[in-house]
């Protein structure tokens, strides 16, 4: 078990050397050049003012050279200073990261409570119209956009179009500090837009594995034992069963982090992903790969953690 998990860590270092190295390529592609955007001007620029920003910011110096200080920084926990901010990169990141894991954790929580047992209650109904309706409707969630989907919502509990009684905040952001119930009043509605997509992924995934190993010589057996019904179901059945239903959330967890662009801005929830389009905008070299590094360490530490559950349920992956 060490030597295999050993070797997920090794994967994964090497995946994040490589992904770095590849943003810090495509960020300096970009078009447009983060002097003249710090400057406030694109044409008759003043060029001693340029050329003395330009070697402020270092930008002066090869290429090869500028990433050799990028990577030296990051082992040293140094991502640099964001240009537009004016403050390191790790402390802006380090004030969005949290708000964009509280709302992906969040998202993920409720797509599990909605999609496990919605998909093993699929699988025991298989053909009936309780089926149909459950499988129509995973197939609906997962082809809704999550920005109309978000639309959507906050046109039906925040405007209140159909009279329920109630309504909810349309967006924006609370700390808890100023109010535990307007912080999550307002984690409601994002995260639900996040879930109802993950939790049809989730659905239709627990359904065909619980139907799998439903038809199994071995559920044969235990029911010819006389087992009872809900045993074999809670003890074998969906033990067995969510062994790839665990792959799928954790990828799933893994597209949460990088797939909440859309739904932090629909929703005006002041997270990472709204600071990496800020600073896409404002040509923001260190803050661009910083926000991409981070998203990229999280993607690949959630895939490792599954490749290592995966081996702790099944002995045959070891």
């Amino acid at each position: 078990m060490r030597r295999f998990i050993l070797r997920r860590l090794v994967t994964a270092f090497v995946m994040l050397f490589a992904v770095l190295t590849i943003v810090f390529i495509l960020v300096h592609a970009m078009p447009g050049d983060p002097v003249l955007q710090m400057l406030g001007t694109d044409t008759n620029p003043d060029p001693a003012a340029v050329a003395a920003l330009r070697e402020q910011l270092g930008l002066d110096k090869p290429i090869l050279v500028q990433y050799g200080n990028w990577v030296a920084g990051i082992f040293q926990g140094n991502l640099g200073t964001s240009y537009s901010e004016k403050i390191p990169v790790v402390a802006s990141i380090g004030t969005r990261l949290p708000r964009t894991l509280e709302l992906a954790f969040t998202a993920m929580i409720l797509a599990c409570l909605i999609g496990l047992p919605l998909g093993v209650l699929a699988a025991k109904k298989r053909g009936r119209v309780s089926d149909l309706i459950m499988t129509a409707l995973a197939s609906l969630g997962t082809s809704i956009p999550v920005y109309v989907l978000g639309f959507l919502l906050v046109i039906i509990f925040s405007l209140d179009v159909f009279h329920l009684g109630f309504s909810m905040p349309s967006g924006g952001y609370t700390t808890l500090q100023k109010s535990v119930s307007g912080h999550y009043l307002r984690l409601v509605l994002p995260a639900f837009t996040l879930a109802l997509g993950i939790s049809a992924s989730i659905m239709r995934m627990t359904r065909s594995s619980v139907l799998e190993v439903m038809s199994g010589e071995s559920v044969r057996a235990l029911r010819a034992k006389g087992l009872k019904e809900r045993v074999v179901m809670v003890r074998h059945v969906v033990r067995n069963a969510f062994i790839p239903v665990v792959t799928e959330i954790g990828l799933q967890m893994g597209n949460l982090i990088g797939g909440t662009v859309l739904c932090e801005t629909v929703f005006n929830w002041p997270g990472l992903s709204t600071l990496l389009v800020k600073a896409i905008n404002a040509r923001d070299y260190p803050l661009i790969e910083g926000c991409v590094l981070i998203m990229s360490a999280v993607f690949i530490l959630m895939n490792m953690i599954v490749d290592i559950l995966y081996g702790v349920l099944d002995p045959r992956v070891r």
